[in-house]
């Protein structure tokens, strides 16, 4: 079948078709054509995370055509994703640990990853226009509210959009040439996902982000895995993407609410974590923010005004400040001069792993003061960072992204790009995070209340614990089940 063409029934308008064959004609054009390439595929060790998530690395094209090596067809299951910002390798990261603690082997295959490629090339080049547009929607508002907002919640909507990305995605399944074709793979963005199909994977999950339903997710001949039952019934109905015209449903086998994506190590310490996080309030200890920057590098003077904020109740021992500015450092410097006086007191943890993971565990139990500036210049621990940092944190600030699911007391920041404002609907809903406060003086006010009040953090807390149960933290085992099952 043509995907191109058509989304479960629903065809696209000729123009559209034509205007997605043009899209893949133009990376072709400017990146070359390797469908037929016989890239060898090999499994490797993943010297970053591979001890703690039990990751092995997929590694295309550096052996003979035509090799395949290393893989196990009982229990590996591929996680595929790319890198565009921090989000879907985050999500990769939770369905990874998820298959290790499930007694599965996750393969990391990145196919933002393998240079060599016309795939690589294609996704590169989209990563970096994406990453350019997230900066200058925090810079220029004009730029921001005309053509990102836009684009971001009601293009992306369209089921026209769909077209073009499936096209493009015909260049991407030659990194799949001989990665063997029973091994479930589980995408955490919808182009390893269409790769996987076009490339005749047999057993395709797809973990879609977000909560707010965009047709770009759409990957048919996969079973589409969600963690809301909000965006569970806009994907299903295709609700808004063609303006007011009823589209055919998806089939139900096509389609799965799981609960949110979110590490097995994270899940596991949920009670703890917040146990501690009260003992903290109730004993009058600092209260712990988290900042993590993405992976845009954006929103820098958000945090310039939080710390700024935050600098007396540091000094008083009133709070302490956690910053992953992931593997952007020039974000550093930009902040020493944007927060007078905070390098003094400021610790770097800069590009030496092991004393990150020790500093995450001693925090666990230990006493924590002052300003903290985390930085890796490799992506896994750029990102897993964060993650690490989360279990010994009281309140996580972020934009309402992928880690509008995650179970730790969050603050949101103001969102770039439309569609990430449901993150923080969803999590303001379920009780374990705040409204968007979308400018810097509500911004301000949330840190206020949850220092100076005694019910914020503790109502975030219990409802975690309370969400817990319920099984709405559950997504990743799910998918990992739900994958698995297909074989």
């Amino acid at each position: 079948m043509d995907r191109a063409a058509s989304v479960y029934g629903n065809e696209q308008p000729k123009r559209v078709y034509k205007k997605a064959l043009k899209s893949k004609a133009k990376y072709v054009k400017k990146f070359g054509d390797d469908t037929d390439a016989d890239y060898s595929a090999r499994v490797a060790e993943n010297e970053y995370i591979g001890d703690i998530l039990g990751v092995k690395n997929v590694l295309i094209g550096d052996r003979d055509s035509g090799t395949c090596e290393g893989f196990d067809n009982d229990k590996g299951i591929i996680v595929g994703n790319i890198r565009m910002g921090f989000g879907h390798y985050r999500i990769s990261m939770a369905i990874a640990s998820a298959a290790n603690s499930m007694g599965y082997v996750p393969y990391w295959m990145d196919l933002n990853s393998y240079k060599q490629t016309t795939c690589t090339k294609v996704i590169s080049a989209q990563n970096d226009l994406y990453s350019m547009g997230s900066r200058l929607s925090q810079k220029v508002p004009l730029f921001n509210k005309l053509f990102w907002e836009p684009l971001n919640y009601e293009g992306f909507k369209k089921l026209t959009y769909n077209a073009a990305d499936q096209k493009n995605a015909e260049l991407m399944a030659s990194v799949y040439a001989n990665v063997p074709k029973d091994i479930p793979v589980v995408a955490t963005h919808v182009w390893p996902a269409q790769a996987a199909l076009h490339a005749g994977m047999k057993h395709v999950v797809n973990a879609v982000p977000d909560n707010w339903a965009m047709a770009l997710h759409y990957a048919e001949g996969s079973t589409h895995c969600v963690q809301t039952h909000f965006v569970y019934q806009g994907y299903r109905t295709f609700n808004g993407m063609a303006g007011k015209k009823i589209l055919k449903p998806m089939p139900e086998d096509s389609l799965k609410y799981t609960g949110h994506f979110v590490d097995h190590e994270l899940v596991t310490n949920i009670e703890a974590d917040c146990k501690a996080r009260l003992d903290r309030k109730a004993e009058g200890g600092p209260m712990r923010f988290l900042l993590t920057i993405g992976g845009a590098g954006a929103q820098k003077e958000i945090f310039a005004a939080i710390i700024n904020e935050l600098l007396p109740d540091i000094r008083a021992g009133k709070a302490t400040v956690l910053v992953n500015i992931g593997d952007y450092q020039n974000v550093w410097l930009d902040l020493q001069s944007m927060v007078p006086g905070m390098k003094d007191m400021a610790k770097t943890h800069f590009n030496d792993w092991d004393e990150t993971r020790k500093f995450c565990n001693d925090a666990l139990t230990g006493d924590v003061s002052g300003v903290h500036i985390f930085c890796h210049e490799n992506i896994f621990e750029a990102v897993y960072a964060t993650n690490l940092l989360m279990r010994c944190s009281d309140v996580l600030v972020t934009k309402p992204s992928e880690l509008s699911y995650y179970p730790v007391p969050k603050l949101f920041i103001k969102r770039i790009g439309g569609h990430e404002q449901w993150g923080a609907i969803h999590s303001a809903e379920i009780g374990d995070g705040t409204l968007e406060c979308r400018d810097i003086p509500h911004t301000l006010q949330m840190i206020r209340l949850f220092i100076d009040d005694n019910t914020t953090l503790k109502d975030m807390c219990e409802n975690i614990i309370r969400n817990k149960a319920f099984g709405i933290y559950d997504g990743a085992y799910e998918v990992i089940k739900i994958a698995m099952g297909m074989k």
